[in-house]
Order: structure tokens, then C-alpha cells, then sequence
């Protein structure tokens, strides 16, 4: 089995997550297995992400292959929508004011920590299509809270801050 970002095999009989549904599994299975095929893979993952509805597992698989076939569009959309479900689901405010110490508070709780993965990737792909003070605020607030640094958003965030002189060293 290919590995793509989309799918980790432990073993022959059992993938890497428990919460979806066989049928989506296959079509997750079929993508990574023609990700040559760009357009077979992608109809696989359309169709997947269609039967998965919000499911966090299909949403946070269809993202990597998204990504790493460069469709920002479709990355943004889906890592907004991932932060929707868990904003939701997690009962999150929506004001940076009120989020900030409740994502610090909590950061090593799985949802919350997809939430800043989903956050910081949000302000990786702002930066790369050039929406650039967006992503700068986004990869800022992400780098306040994400102090061992597990996400890109330090990174991104010291590139865009950089200042020239500094580039030439």
C-alpha cells in the first residue's frame, strides 16, 4: 500500500483508524493506491469526503492529499471546516480573547490539538497563496500557544516576519 499522507498501514487487515465506516476505508484505500492517477485518486477522495460527511478522520486525509497535490483551495476549505466541527463539538468561542487561554489550558487534548494542527496548516496555506497578514496572525497565535514548537506555525511566521537585512545574512 502507497503511503501518501493518507493512509498508515499497521497491518494488512486493520488501518490506522477505527471510526469510519469500511466503505470510506476502501475509497481512502483506492485514492492512495492510484495517487499517480491524480484524477481516479481525487474522485475517490470527492466520494470519500461525500459518504464521510464530518468525519475528522476522512476530513484530516482528504486535507493531506489535497495538499500535497497543491489544491489550496480545497486544503482551506477543509481545514476551516475541521475547525468548524470542533468549535462546535468542543463548544469553543468563536473571540481569539476568550479561545486563547482555553486552547493553552487544553492543548494536549486530541480535539484541541487538531484544532491548532488545523489552525497553523490554515496559516501555512494563507502564506503560500499570499494572503499574508492573515497568515501572519493566524502562525502568530499559534506560535504563543504551541511553545514546543509541533506545528509549522513558528516557522511560517518567523519566514513572513523576517526582515530583508536579516535574509541576507
Amino acid at each position: 500500500m502507497a503511503d501518501n499522507g493518507l493512509i498508515m498501514e499497521i497491518n494488512k487487515d486493520q488501518l490506522s483508524w477505527s471510526n469510519v465506516a469500511e466503505d470510506v476505508k476502501q475509497l481512502l484505500v483506492l485514492a492512495s493506491d492510484n495517487w499517480e492517477n491524480t484524477d481516479l485518486a481525487e474522485q475517490y477522495i470527492n466520494e470519500a469526503l461525500a459518504k464521510g460527511k464530518d468525519n475528522l478522520d476522512v476530513l484530516v486525509g482528504s486535507y493531506r492529499f489535497f495538499f500535497y497535490k497543491n489544491k489550496p483551495q480545497i486544503v482551506l476549505t477543509i481545514a476551516k471546516k475541521v475547525l468548524n466541527i470542533i468549535t462546535e463539538t468542543e463548544n469553543l468561542p468563536l473571540e481569539w480573547e476568550q479561545l486563547k487561554p482555553i486552547l493553552v489550558s487544553r492543548q494536549q487534548e486530541e480535539s484541541i490539538r487538531l484544532y491548532l494542527n488545523a489552525y497553523a496548516a490554515q496559516g501555512f496555506v494563507l502564506a503560500k497563496i499570499g494572503q499574508l497578514e492573515e497568515a501572519k496572525l493566524i502562525t502568530e497565535r499559534v506560535k504563543e500557544i504551541d511553545t514546543n514548537r509541533e506545528s509549522c506555525a513558528t516557522t511560517v511566521f518567523e519566514v513572513l516576519t523576517q526582515s530583508s537585512s536579516e535574509e541576507d545574512e
